[in-house]
């Protein structure tokens, strides 16, 4: 099969991989429709974390192609969302609905297993981890959607959940890329009535404001800081949204949150010098991590296919797979908020 291949730092190209084939009961085989350019892959892009050589991406939607024989639920045919890690649903971690901390689970592209901007994918735990579509027939705008609910959608989400959103809220979201554009959306989902949005990119602020942001904020730092206390009348907000992972972004959540507001944290950590005591002094809270995808997305995934949501918008950039170079370099040089790669036949 043909497969996206990491080669190092800066360096991504599309290469053969042997063909994924079921090794135990529990897998199942999907051939892949969509696949994604996380975030997250940028920091191995951009050497800041290791990477093994070879398969990468965790982010996929696709068709099931063969099952494991203890695989009851899906059969060959059935269109899948598959959540950027496997679980098998039954750990503590899985049956309190943080299935990303599966003790038996892991992540797609993980270097064992081949990852979702490849044509095959072997699914582990596909019972537990592999979330069937109903229909048969989707149009682009759907498969976008479908492909934004494999992570960043249901991450983006996890930060709202986290920080306690509830109706009437004022939310600020500290970062304006395609998680916290999804945490704008998850913020209007749980009935934010302020969703202030953190951007300078007049693209993503039209976009933010699409999703449901009534609010943007241009500044950064300290700068940021003091925007936000003003246009809250020295309030600060209900909830922030920390959906970057820098210095900067979580010593501007923790600067914005009034006291006893929440912080939901998404944002990959690269925290070098954050002062807890911050948060302590103003008995802010904080909560989020590895968004737990399996548990969000078959409600989300009624949102979008009610038409309530459609964050497959974040795509603003998509190429095929002999052309994955370039959808690392269109994100690695903003010039995309996030790039999708089209495999092939939609069914």
């Amino acid at each position: 099969m043909k497969a996206a291949i990491f080669i190092g730092p800066g360096a991504v190209k599309a290469g053969d991989r042997p063909d994924p084939v079921i090794q135990e009961p529990t897998d199942a085989i999907v051939r892949v429709v969509r696949g994604c350019v996380c975030g997250s892959d940028l920091w191995y892009y951009r050497g800041v974390n290791e990477h093994a050589v070879g398969s990468i991406g965790h982010e996929f939607i696709g068709v099931v192609e063969a099952i494991g024989e203890a695989v009851t639920n899906l059969a060959p045919g059935d269109f899948v969302i598959a959540p950027f890690t496997y679980c098998d649903g039954t750990c503590p971690a899985c049956r309190h609905g943080f299935q990303a901390n599966c003790t038996h689970g892991g992540a797609f592209g993980n270097g064992i297993i081949d990852g979702g901007q490849g044509e095959i994918v072997r699914a582990p735990s596909a019972a537990a981890t592999l979330v069937k579509v109903p229909g048969s027939s989707f149009t682009d705008e759907q498969l976008a959607s479908f492909t934004a609910l494999s992570d960043v959608m249901c991450t983006g989400y996890h930060a709202a959940v986290s920080a306690g959103v509830t109706a009437g809220d004022t939310v600020a979201v500290v970062g304006d890329g395609a998680v916290g554009l999804s945490a704008v959306i998850g913020s209007r989902k749980l009935r934010a009535s302020r969703i202030i949005a953190l951007s300078r990119n007049p693209s993503r602020q039209a976009l933010a404001k699409e999703f449901g942001a009534t609010d943007v904020v241009e500044e950064r730092g300290v700068d940021a800081i003091e925007a936000i206390m003003r246009v809250t009348g020295g309030a600060g907000v209900d909830c922030a949204l920390e959906c970057v992972g820098t210095d900067e972004s979580i010593e501007t959540a923790a600067g914005i949150t009034r006291a006893g507001g929440m912080i939901g944290a998404v944002g990959f950590p690269t925290y070098e010098n954050f002062d807890y005591k911050t948060l302590f002094w103003k008995n802010v809270g904080i909560k989020g991590g590895v968004a737990p995808a399996r548990q969000y997305i078959p409600e989300l995934l009624g949102d979008v296919l009610a038409g309530r949501i459609n964050p497959g918008l974040v795509f603003d950039f998509e190429t095929d797979l002999d052309h994955v170079a370039d959808a690392y370099a269109a994100m690695d040089e903003r010039r995309a908020v996030k790039s999708l790669i089209r495999m092939g036949a939609d069914r």
